[in-house]
């Protein structure tokens, strides 16, 4: 595949940065004597809690201070990735994902982990889950580590379905999805949510997933875009339509966080999304649905198996002055001992999962993942990345596209997106627009293959 000069990329990138700002950052910790390990981190609850926890790794690494920025899901991928592809070097760890990974560690921006991993007792690398492992590895290298792993499925309310008498299937379909979207719908709880925020980690992650189960693709096999096609038509069509209906008010401006909310809060009947959202969803002290969610594969219709594969991980920039103390805090946080520490200081619920396969024959986590723990591995092993779609595609991803340019690409087409779903434009016309930015995509690879 024909990618963007880096150099094109960089000054792409710290555009996006300016254009994006920082508002929402927080710093958290540093100072003191010795050496100071600055960590680019997203804030979620299981960053929150790593935050939380950290001061421990400090009193076991004398001289080695830590601080972190955390910042919002859209805010940190243009923060880190315009420092990173700049070689700004602000930062000494930073939080990707594996649609960053084997592209960072291609232009040689990312310090081989693996070299680290070989050399660090006990941090056992080959219990990482295979999928994820590979997803983050270029050449048969790791180049960051997972923090957690993660697939999509469907969690509804056991409670609510019962009352109503729909039993949902282990394996539903989008249809049978809908349709208990519209039963379960009241005033007072609505009967699904989905994201709606723009941003290619946020609406489209979802989307992506429903466009492939419909048999829609982003391109065919000689890039041309096909964001304008029947498939893609129906699916995105069903998406905005299902959450206009039978979704959470200000669908528009949810994300990840926001549906959290309503379903662990008991304002929403179902939500499809990160089968991280356990975390939340199981904790007593943030759930007032502890017990009462059912857990379902991620829907299909034309095609199943449509669960995407993520993972938030922790890699090493290699413009880091410090890269053996920054692989110090990187190995603690991606360790089989910080999983046991968070289970037995904060909780079983809120261990991160989805990273170690070690993780699910703890006898405590596995008592507490009973509803989900087999699924969430079974969803995160058949996740295919390689094969995503019903007819052959030119790239790989799931709920991405593994390009460089899809960071602008899929942001420009999720603001499409988010308007037809706030009602501000047709799904036809959002499509059509998505259809001239994906086209401009294509031809650059139409042309590297010429």
């Amino acid at each position: 595949m024909k990618a963007l000069p880096k150099v094109a990329v960089a000054a792409s990138l710290a555009t996006t940065l300016v254009l994006s700002g920082c508002a929402g950052a927080g710093s958290f910790g540093g100072g003191g004597d010795g050496t100071t390990i600055t960590v680019a981190i997203v804030s979620n609850s299981q960053m929150s809690d790593a935050i939380s926890l950290a001061p421990a790794f400090e009193a076991e690494n004398p001289g080695v201070n830590l601080k972190f920025v955390s910042l919002s899901e859209n805010e940190a991928r243009a923060k880190i990735t315009a420092s990173v592809a700049t070689g700004g070097g602000e930062f000494d760890v930073v939080m990707i994902s594996n649609f960053e990974t084997p592209q960072w560690a291609e232009n040689g921006w990312l310090t081989n982990l693996s070299d680290y991993a070989d050399a660090t007792p006990g941090y056992d690398e080959d219990d990482f889950i295979p999928t994820l492992k590979e997803s983050l590895s270029y050449e048969g290298s790791m180049y960051a580590v997972p923090f957690y792993g993660e697939s999509s499925f469907l969690m509804y309310r056991k409670d609510l379905m019962e009352a109503a008498g729909i039993q949902m299937p282990e394996e539903p379909t989008w249809q049978q999805v809908a349709d208990a979207a519209a039963t379960l719908d009241s005033p007072d709880v609505s009967g699904i949510c989905l994201r709606g925020k723009p941003g290619w980690g946020e609406v489209l992650a979802p989307l992506d997933t429903v466009i492939n189960a419909f048999g829609g693709r982003w391109y065919d096999e000689d890039w041309n875009a096909q964001l304008d096609s029947p498939e893609v038509e129906k699916a995105v069509q069903f998406y905005v339509d299902t959450v206009r209906e039978h979704g959470q008010a200000g669908a528009a401006t949810s994300g990840f966080s926001e549906c959290a909310t309503q379903l662990s809060q008991g304002n929403t009947a179902m939500w499809y999304d990160a089968t991280s959202a356990v975390s939340v969803l199981e904790d007593p002290s943030s759930s007032n649905v502890v017990g009462n969610i059912g857990y379902a594969k991620a829907p299909s219709e034309a095609k199943g198996d449509n669960g995407w594969l993520y993972s938030w991980a922790l890699g090493i920039p290699t413009t880091s002055e410090n890269p053996d103390d920054a692989w110090k805090f990187v190995s603690w946080m991606t360790s089989k001992e910080y999983l046991n520490k968070v289970g037995n200081e904060l909780g079983w619920e809120r261990v991160p999962p989805g990273s170690r396969l070690s993780t699910y024959e703890i006898p405590e986590y596995k008592e507490a993942s009973q509803a989900y723990g087999q699924l969430t591995l079974d969803s995160i092993d058949s996740a295919d990345p390689q094969n995503p779609t019903v007819d052959p595609v030119p790239y790989t991803g799931v709920q991405f596209l593994t390009i460089p340019e899809f960071q602008d690409l899929g942001t420009r087409v999720s603001q499409q997106i988010s308007a037809a779903v706030a009602g501000r434009i047709s799904v036809q016309d959002a499509l059509a627009q998505a259809q001239q930015y994906a086209e401009v995509v294509g031809k650059t690879y139409q042309e590297g293959q010429g």
